[in-house]
């Protein structure tokens, strides 16, 4: 019976490598051709992508189908307003705010931003009856609040406009521009800048990388425009992606730096596999044609691996971590085409100038490539396994000493310290926070569209209105039923209160809160407002609101995606080692790994050391979404890793069933390969750690040192101690599922 099995397992992997070969017999034997389409497809994937880029969205911290995203759609359809994404903040020069010249001035400037097509609604301190909710504490500054139009792309664009042409300076007073849009407006804007300086330190600075790895123009030139080729390919696909659904502008930047990197990453592999091939004796085509068959089936594989971790973003509902889904997807996709189908065409074309210099006179003298068991990587392998609980052990303690500031993460909410110091939009902020009581530009919209007749409702809507402005950290209520603080009413209700009633029905409520409070406790002023005794059906939104929504699924998603990621990392190791054990341990490895980049994550960015240094300031906080999108990046690279190195582990023991010496052979032919792939990626990553974004510096710094310590310390010294440590259980299945395997598994042997 075992021979029946093991039978169908080699007519089933020589049929496999039939059908490669065959595929690539043909595509070798028309090369000129493949080259010409391929070339072609490059540019035009270069003139799609270029359009791509003023298709893409910017995206608000809201959760499609939320409460807070209902109760803002029916505030703007229902009432004609919305939460103020648009502020002014007026500094008068002489007198205060109250001068008969500064009112006069104050009214007509509301009205002419009011009077702007792209503005739904705008009101001031001067038009809002003095409400002190929009006066500073010493008078000398005020708000104009304003609501616009349209989506947040819309907004934003037409911030672009309005911004330069309301930021002003007269004899009477200064006027500034901010809120919460043109804080991330100006994000995006810093984001695009910072991601075309990337791309002037990256590309330069992988070409000579590669240059010294490879010591061939030919094999650098074509790894980078592989590396080109999975970008553009990348932005081509979002093209289309963008006539169906959003697709954010930090998509750009993840482009850049996975397409080189992914594309370098693969090309890598391949051309040192080419050259083995090259130094065993093989012709060119031949040795082309046993790459793909190998290590081209491997880089399939492993590429799968890092769409399906990237994939696990369409878990979480919102469009800002879909779109590095659709990314992440696209180039692993462009990345194998470029480095599967259209580098080994090259490879039969250029043949030995491809390979190193000294590998033509080596291939004579060693052609059995016996000088691998002197390499660095194998007698390092070899050390490790001699003391495996000794080398292990002292890894596992520096891993845990450096990933324990994770024991303090404190996940929070986006503010405007996510920009530079000297910022516009950052200056308002600032000189709101510290000169004005309350926080009108984040009030909580409660939002009653149900309500048939409002004005039959009053004395309901006053009880509602006092109880409300009970709540701690609220500063004023205003309502239909007028305006109310402490549980009493201040303002009587005039005309002003008039707009919150619909025309056709239809009520709401505008919570101001402190300053104070909304910045450290607004999930719990949110949902006091929710829990809050309400006279009719209510839904509460505004920027807080959209806020802790946002946070909150995400983190409720959380578990569900680990779970995910890891069913997929034990499948896909599975399927590459017939083993179970080893996924196990590269899950328990990956995690040590990861545990770094967000240890440091709350070192350097949550309690602000190197703050100095990288030039941010810390929020005390981390915002969740960038760590969740920089784990399944991360964790996809990493099983990137976990995958090539095992792939020719399991060739070795396949070849000879020797366990040592198979653990220390594959090392030596992937490690220094690993590590190199994992520089030039880290490069590629740290030069993100230059920008002004805190954001991105986030991504930079994390996944930067996430890649080194995966493709050092975990690789080169906690893979092969764990492997010396398991023995033969490193490859024990139980007989259900080592027939499967067998089935469907796959190796580079």
């Amino acid at each position: 019976m075992n021979q029946v099995i093991q039978s169908q397992k080699l007519r089933r992997k020589r049929e496999g490598r039939t059908f490669l070969r065959s595929a690539l017999s043909i595509v070798v034997r028309f090369r000129w051709l493949v080259i010409i389409l391929g070339v072609l497809a490059f540019l035009a994937s270069a003139l799609a992508g270029a359009a791509t880029v003023g298709k893409l969205s910017l995206s608000r911290w809201e959760v499609p189908g939320s409460e807070s995203y209902q109760a803002g759609r029916a505030l703007e359809q229902t009432f004609g307003s919305g939460s103020p994404n648009l502020a002014l903040l007026v500094t008068v020069k002489k007198g205060t705010i109250d001068s008969p010249d500064v009112q006069e001035a104050g009214i007509a400037l509301t009205r002419e931003l009011a009077s702007d097509k792209a503005v739904q609604e705008a009101f001031s301190y001067w038009t809002q009856g003095n409400t002190q909710a929009l006066r500073s504490k010493n008078g000398t500054q005020s708000l104009i609040l304003a609501h616009l139009k349209g989506t947040v792309t819309e907004a934003r664009t037409a911030l672009g406009e309005l911004s330069p042409r309301f930021t002003r300076d007269n004899s009477l007073f200064k006027v500034e521009v901010g809120g919460q849009d043109e804080i991330f407006r100006q994000a995006a804007q810093l984001a695009r800048q910072d991601f075309l300086r990337a791309e002037m330190i990256i590309l330069p600075g992988v070409f000579l990388l590669l240059l010294l790895v490879y010591r061939r123009l030919w094999a650098t030139a074509l790894t980078i425009g592989i590396g080109l080729f999975a970008m553009v390919g990348t932005l081509a696909g979002l093209n289309v992606i963008v006539r169906f659904t959003e697709v954010s502008t930090f998509a750009l930047n993840l482009t850049l730096v996975m397409g080189l990197g992914l594309g370098i990453d693969y090309c890598l592999f391949m051309i040192a596999r080419f050259r083995e091939e090259l130094l065993a004796g093989k012709s060119p085509q031949e040795a082309a044609v046993r790459t793909v068959e190998t290590a081209g089936r491997t880089v399939i594989f492993s590429g799968m691996t890092v769409a399906a971790s990237c994939a696990v973003l369409f878990v979480f509902p919102f469009p800002f971590l879909q779109s590095f889904a659709y990314t992440g997807i696209l180039v692993v996709l462009s990345g194998i085409i470029g480095s599967v189908v259209i580098l080994p065409v090259f490879f039969a074309l250029l043949g030995h100038r491809m390979a190193r210099r000294t590998t033509r006179r080596a291939s004579t003298a060693d052609p059995a490539g016996a000088g691998i068991h002197g390499g660095w990587w194998y007698r390092s392998a070899k050390n490790m396994m001699r003391r495996p609980v000794l080398w292990g052990g002292a890894a596992i303690i520096v891993l845990m000493l450096l990933g324990s500031p994770i024991l303090s993460l404190k996940f929070g909410l986006p503010d405007h310290r996510v920009l530079p110091e000297g910022t516009s939009s950052r200056l308002v902020e600032d000189q709101k926070r510290a000169g004005f009581p309350a926080e009108a530009t984040d009030s909580i919209q409660v939002v009653a569209p149900s309500v048939q007749d409002p004005g039959s409702k009053v004395e309901a809507i006053a009880g509602y209105a006092a109880e409300l402005s009970l709540i701690p950290g609220i500063v004023q209520v205003d309502s239909l039923a007028g305006s109310y603080a402490e549980g009493r009413q201040i303002t009587p209700p005039n005309e002003i209160h008039a707009r919150f009633k619909g025309a056709d029905g239809g009520t709401f409520l505008t919570v101001i809160p402190y300053g104070d409070s909304i910045d450290t406790d607004s999930s719990r002023i949110v949902n006091a407002v929710r829990t809050a005794n309400a006279p009719f059906d209510v839904r509460v939104g505004g920027y807080p609101a959209d806020l802790t929504d946002f946070r909150e699924t995400l983190l409720e998603r959380i578990p569900f995606a680990l779970a995910l990621v890891l069913v997929i990392t034990f499948i896909v190791l599975f399927l590459m080692t017939g083993s179970i054990l080893l996924p196990l341990k590269a899950t328990v490895l990956n995690f040590l790994s990861l545990s770094i980049m967000f240890g440091a994550l709350v070192w350097v960015f949550q309690e602000g050391h190197l703050s100095g240094l990288l030039h941010f300031t810390p929020a005390g906080s981390i915002e969740p979404s960038i760590p969740i999108l920089m784990f399944c990046i991360a964790y996809g690279l990493s099983m990137d890793y976990e995958v090539f190195i095992l792939s020719r582990i399991k060739e070795e023991y396949d070849r000879s069933g020797d366990l040592v010496e198979s653990v220390a052979v594959g090392i030596q032919k992937s490690g220094s390969l690993v590590t190199t792939a994992a520089a030039i990626l880290a490069f590629s990553f740290a030069a993100y750690a230059t920008g002004e974004v805190v954001f991105l510096k986030m991504l930079g710094i994390g996944m930067m040192l996430a890649v080194l310590v995966d493709a050092t310390l975990i690789r080169s010294v906690l893979v092969p101690a764990f492997m010396k440590l398991a023995g033969r259980a490193n490859w024990w299945a139980p007989p259900v599922l080592r027939r499967l395997y067998e089935r469907f598994g796959i190796s580079e042997s």
